[in-house]
């Protein structure tokens, strides 16, 4: 079973990250993902900068992945 924690660690050795936050229940996770690198990006390109720092985790360990990818400034002001 995957510890939602060792998921942020992945994600924040990855990608510079403002704030993180991953919940699930060893199968299926969300993550609110808060990084400046997801300045002028896409959605779809802000999540496969997720996906790559996660690697080959999302082949081979996690199930499913829900994010909400934000800047800082999308961050603050919501």
């Amino acid at each position: 079973m995957v510890d939602p924690r060792s998921i942020e660690d992945s994600i924040r050795s990855g990608l510079d990250c403002r704030h993180l936050e991953v919940s699930g229940d060893g199968s299926h996770f969300e993550a609110i993902v808060v990084s400046p690198a997801f300045e002028g990006q896409s959605r779809v390109r802000r999540h496969q900068l997720v996906y790559g720092a996660l690697g080959e985790r999302m082949r081979e360990e996690i199930h499913a992945l829900s994010m909400r990818t934000l800047t800082p400034e999308e961050w603050a002001a919501r």
